[in-house]
């Protein structure tokens, strides 16, 4: 039985800013190995890490929107142009075949896809809707990612995903091997792979071998960590997978307001506020005692408004009602995987809780990495914290963070939206 939530006193808008007809400029910071950040050999070594949020000499000045895949970035234009740079080994960037490796790093216009409202990305495919609501995807997955067929792997260059031609698409979420697709009448796709019940308790088809590898505890440092997940995914080669797009039946009748995926799990927010969680626990990122294979509600007391995910930890911003019944105040909860800090508290990681030192800060978004996590204010303030390795949090150095810290900006600097990918961040700012 689903939860339900009362959250009709409460109105707040989260995500986006509204942006202005003045020029915008997109920023970026962290580990600069794979070319995400989209610096220069004239700003940096192509390579070299960024300690600052350092701006994108390439990028065109009207920049609406950024999305952060693991290795790679896109920048949406207010023309509907998507450019795209980073790590393109897997074809992520939508370019020709013959396109050189030394340029991936240098942001390009992706050619033959325009009218482009948003785009998404993960570790080896990206995605762009149009305005026409049509989800257009590229790269190459193994595990069924790209939801274009039955066995095809790869598309170098945007292709419609056609089983969706009848829907609206608003948002898409990607993991490490699974997708999900958000329609404007609250509607919730799901493709790739299903272990687990990430995508629900009538797509599960085994269990990951994450829970089954004496589970990847909190304790685990980021190396073994990795090395555990390596060779889990490994071992699920020759698992079964779902070609093409699907309806989540237990969604069936329920209005999904918000989607967002983690490397092997999923949390779904309903429109009547309840927050659900489905597949792999190994970290306690579900944010639930109860640990059925299907999406089932979060033990949270408070009001989520929006989610985000990083690898193995959960995000909500969430309205906190007052004692006496009054307006109350906004915070972001944390829970899952926090060994280098990326829950932004201490206390136990199993269970939502808030992060403190961002109470009643206003926030606008949240976005997860690997080990570290970003967030938006209001006021156009940007918090960083986590692990502070390759200068993944702005703050100019590689020290972690335990709780939040506040990124310094040029004076008139205005954040307006600010992605995490695994190990690098974009930051979108204007006058």
């Amino acid at each position: 039985m689903l939860r339900v939530l009362n959250k009709s006193s409460f109105n707040f808008v989260v995500g986006r800013r509204r942006l202005s007809t003045t020029a915008t400029t997109v920023m970026s910071f962290g580990d600069g190995s794979h070319g995400a950040l989209g610096l220069s050999t004239s700003v940096t070594r192509i390579g070299s890490d960024a300690y600052e949020p350092t701006p994108i000499p390439t990028l065109p000045p009207d920049v609406s929107s950024i999305a952060a895949g693991h290795y790679h970035s896109l920048a949406v234009t207010s023309q509907g142009h998507l450019w795209s740079w980073g790590r393109n080994a897997e074809y992520q960037l939508g370019r020709a075949l013959d396109s050189p490796r030394e340029t991936w790093v240098e942001s390009q216009r992706i050619n033959g896809l325009s009218g482009v409202r948003s785009a998404f990305a993960s570790g080896v495919v990206s995605a762009a809707i149009r305005g026409d609501g049509s989800l257009w995807i590229w790269g190459k997955s193994k595990r069924g990612q790209l939801g274009l067929g039955n066995g095809i792997i790869e598309a170098v260059l945007p292709s419609r995903i056609k089983v969706l031609d009848k829907e609206e698409i608003i948002k898409v979420s990607f993991g490490w091997g699974h997708a999900v697709a958000l329609t404007k009448d609250g509607k919730l796709f799901g493709w790739g792979y299903s272990a687990d019940g990430r995508l629900g308790k009538r797509r599960i088809m085994g269990a990951s071998h994450l829970d089954s590898k004496a589970n990847l505890s909190s304790s685990l440092k980021l190396e073994d960590a990795e090395k555990v997940v390596l060779e889990a995914m490994d071992k699920e080669n020759d698992m079964p997978i779902i070609w093409e797009p699907c309806l989540i039946d237990e969604l069936k009748g329920a209005e999904v307001a918000d989607v967002s995926c983690g490397l092997d799990h999923t949390l779904v927010l309903l429109r009547d506020g309840t927050l659900l969680s489905g597949g792999s626990n190994a970290y306690g990122q579900l944010g639930r005692s109860t640990q059925d294979m299907e999406f089932l509600p979060v033990d949270i007391s408070v009001y989520p408004v929006s989610i985000a995910t990083g690898l193995g930890h959960s995000l909500a911003i969430c309205q906190i009602p007052s004692a006496d019944g009054g307006g109350g105040i906004s915070g972001i909860f944390s829970w899952g995987w926090g060994q280098n800090s990326q829950l932004g508290r201490v206390g136990p990681t199993n269970i939502p809780l808030p992060v403190d030192g961002l109470l009643g800060e206003n926030p606008l978004s949240v976005s997860g990495g690997r080990v570290h996590t970003i967030a938006v204010m209001t006021n156009g303030d940007l918090f960083s914290w986590g692990c502070g390795r390759n200068g993944r949090l702005g703050l100019g150095s590689s020290a972690d963070e335990p709780e939040p810290m506040l990124v310094e900006f040029a004076e008139g600097a205005n954040v307006l939206q600010a992605v995490s990918g695994f190990d690098h961040t974009l930051v979108l700012t204007g006058n």
